[in-house]
């Protein structure tokens, strides 16, 4: 019975921790900093070019890909050939195994 008990407590928990973390409620808006570059063309990852951001967290790199709006295709012109430094503000969501990141503000670094 007690086995039982700490089994639930611990799911529960462990379900709580999921639904308070900003990354996978995708609601929350979050800042990141990191090295943006293109996807095609310094990651060699896609087929087309597309905005990435480089993120150390926890000793990984953690790749957080910008999803298609304004801000992001013109921003994509200072990256695509050449990598930078950036502060990005904006929501993040998991796609299929991927981090997307809606932004909503990117500074390149000084």
């Amino acid at each position: 019975m007690k086995k039982h008990i700490i089994r639930s407590t611990s799911l529960a928990a462990l379900l709580m921790m999921a639904l308070a973390s900003p990354a996978l409620a995708g609601d929350k808006e979050v800042t990141i900093s990191g090295e943006a570059k293109c996807a095609k063309c310094a990651l060699k990852e896609s087929d087309k070019c597309q905005s990435v951001i480089q993120v150390k967290e926890g000793g990984m790199t953690v790749n957080y890909y910008l999803t298609p709006n304004d801000l992001s295709k013109g921003f994509h012109e200072k990256v695509c050939k050449e990598s930078k430094q950036v502060t990005a503000t904006g929501t993040v969501k998991e796609v299929k195994g991927k981090k997307e990141f809606t932004a909503t503000k990117i500074d390149v670094a000084q």
